[in-house]
């Protein structure tokens, strides 16, 4: 009975790490200044909770427990190492606060205070890892990891990179940002804008995970899809004048209007063809709309979230899956390969022909991508070619490819569908 419950208790700490890591790191890079010191004092909270929750229970209010300890735990990095005298003026009057805390809803009430646009420590958090001191890459992987609470496994998937070369990334980017001393703030002016690109790639890439989960038993992750669009309409205050930032979020408002359409009741992935489009979310989808108007009107209608912004709205206003622009999609897919080429835009872009032209055509397009490196273990081109293949009648091939997908797939959700999709092929043929 007590290991049950020891099990359930670090089942609801890592939930708990997984929402709250990346507000915890956030909060204490505040204090001490340094991005990679903050991250290991919040793993020090959270070290604090796997010693004392299995022990004294989960606290009502288990992020603002793991906030108070890490910023105990900071206070005592900031005074132990007296190098550090000058940061402690600087953060003095945070200090003063830091030391009334004794309760979780002080905590609360003092994030609340700072729950601004302009002050969000979040935002700053995201601003800094992606400093131009830092390569474009190590950018994204380091905000992908402190953002979201990414594994180095889940972000080396999202770039189709190997995983070593993830991890050294990360590490000298915290290398980087220490050595340099880059100030944990908000840019202005044209900073400002410079930086803006790279925020609004690494947004998206957490919206995707999100969206589509790369590992574990869950199709969705709902709290990553929250935190981007929060993020992403802060962009949009931040930069009212940028249309990219207005694309992005049309983008995901677009994407995120199908949450509750893209799982049954059981928590089954359904794909796009096969939802109820009467559970699709239409405040989102208005809003979608909406953010995809203002970016057209501020002459970004051809930016790169904004076209596929354009095809998900395409999505958005067929009432039903039949009654999808596929040759506007296509189209739509052609224009963003010009401005973005990409071998996963491609793949994209003979789904959307398949549709509009015939599987026939479509495979073509796909067999030019088998040999592509970037896609040798990307589980959605074998998905597709699959599909194509069922369509042609060829079963017996389709099933293999839906095979493959399967053992590439690392979200157990994901893995489940393609093997019922193999096992259809199977019976059909």
């Amino acid at each position: 009975m007590q290991a049950a419950t020891h099990a359930a208790t670090h089942k609801a700490i890592a939930a708990v790490w997984r929402i709250e890591s990346a507000r915890i790191v956030a909060v204490v890079a505040r204090m001490t200044r340094d991005i990679g010191v903050a991250e290991e004092l919040a793993q020090d909270a959270l070290i604090a909770a796997l010693e004392h929750w299995p022990r004294d229970g989960v606290p009502d209010n288990p992020g603002a427990w793991l906030t108070t300890v890490a910023k105990r735990r900071a206070l005592d990095h900031l005074r132990r190492d007296k190098l550090q005298a000058d940061k402690l003026e600087q953060v003095g009057h945070d200090l003063q606060a830091q030391e009334a805390l004794v309760v979780p809803d002080f905590v609360d009430a003092l994030d609340a205070a700072r729950a601004d646009q302009i002050g969000d420590d979040l935002l700053r958090l995201i601003f800094t890892a992606c400093h131009p001191v830092l390569s474009a890459d190590a950018r994204v992987a380091l905000t992908l990891k402190l953002l979201g609470g990414l594994s180095t496994q889940e972000i080396a998937r999202a770039f189709l990179v190997p995983e070593p070369t993830i991890a050294q990334r990360i590490v000298r980017a915290k290398r980087t940002l220490g050595d340099a001393g880059v100030a944990f703030e908000l840019p202005q002016g044209e900073a400002l804008a410079e930086r803006l690109a790279s925020v609004l790639e690494v947004v998206y890439l957490v919206f995707n995970e999100g969206y589509t989960a790369t590992a574990g038993d869950d199709w969705m992750r709902p709290e990553l899809v929250q935190e981007a669009l929060r993020l992403g309409r802060m962009l949009t205050g931040l930069a009212p004048a940028e249309p990219e930032a207005w694309g992005l979020i049309a983008l995901m408002e677009l994407q995120a209007s199908r949450a509750a359409a893209r799982v049954d009741d059981a928590g089954r992935p359904v794909l796009l063809a096969d939802q109820d489009r009467g559970r699709w979310d239409r405040l989102l989808i208005r809003r979608g709309l909406a953010a995809l108007e203002r970016a057209a009107a501020l002459g970004g209608a051809d930016g790169f979230y904004a076209l596929q912004a354009g095809i998900a709205a395409c999505h958005a206003r067929a009432a039903q899956a039949a009654q999808t622009d596929w040759a506007g999609i296509a189209a739509l897919y052609g224009r963003l390969a010009q401005l973005a080429p990409s071998p996963v835009v491609e793949l994209n872009r003979a789904v959307a022909v398949g549709m509009a032209e015939g599987p026939a055509a479509a495979l073509v397009l796909v067999d030019r991508l088998q040999d592509d490196k970037a896609l040798r273990n990307y589980q959605w081109l074998p998905s597709v070619r699959a599909d194509l293949l069922g369509k042609l009648g060829r079963h017996a091939e389709a099933q293999a490819e839906w095979l493959r997908a399967a053992g590439m797939a690392g979200n157990g959700a994901e893995r489940t569908l393609l093997l019922a999709r193999a096992a259809q092929a199977a019976a059909q043929g």
